[in-house]
């Protein structure tokens, strides 16, 4: 659509025309038209301004995204060297808890060991406490028997005979002593 001004009647010239069915697109190619010579520039420093901002908003976005990625790369190594010592150190505790263990039935074992040796040494003196016991008691028991019948059977006549017979043995004794010590003389 071409518009020429010889169509135009004189004295009316440019102007704005308020019937919005005939003036409507040539009206928004003129304010498109002043927009762009005149604000153009302004609206390009917008869009540059915006454009840039925009830019710089995806850079720094892209920067944390970069960041924490790194970030929970980091934290992953870490919770594999956490889980590896965890790891170590669980086995380190099954170890020792076997160890431990061990020790403690070996002791247990010198323990009872030992209270088994306690236990027959002190059955053995228990037993040789008893017989020697009951030897002295036997022993005794004899005697005072033996005492018993000596005394009731002893009257005068034989304890004399048996204090004579007993001298008579004992000066043998003496002659065979003096004897034998000349001899060795």
């Amino acid at each position: 659509m071409l518009v020429t001004l010889n169509h135009l009647p004189l004295g009316e010239g440019f102007g704005i025309n308020g019937n919005l069915l005939d003036t409507n697109i040539f009206n928004l190619a003129v304010v498109i038209g002043v927009l762009v010579k005149f604000g153009g520039e302004s609206i390009t420093s917008t869009l540059t301004t915006r454009k840039e901002n925009i830019l710089k908003s995806l850079n720094d976005a892209e920067e944390r995204f970069k960041e924490a990625t790194e970030k929970v790369a980091a934290a992953k190594k870490q919770l594999d060297q956490a889980s590896t010592k965890a790891l170590g150190i669980r086995a380190q505790g099954a170890i020792l808890a076997e160890k431990n263990t061990t020790k403690f039935l070996e002791r247990a074992k010198e323990d009872i060991k030992r209270l088994e040796e306690g236990k027959q040494s002190t059955i053995f003196f228990e037993e040789k406490k008893a017989v020697s016991e009951i030897y002295q008691r036997v022993s005794r028991l004899a005697l005072d028997k033996a005492s018993n019948k000596v005394t009731k059977r002893f009257d005068l006549n034989l304890q004399k005979r048996v204090i004579e017979s007993n001298l008579v043995l004992l000066e043998k004794a003496s002659k065979t002593r003096m004897n034998t010590a000349i001899l060795y003389r």
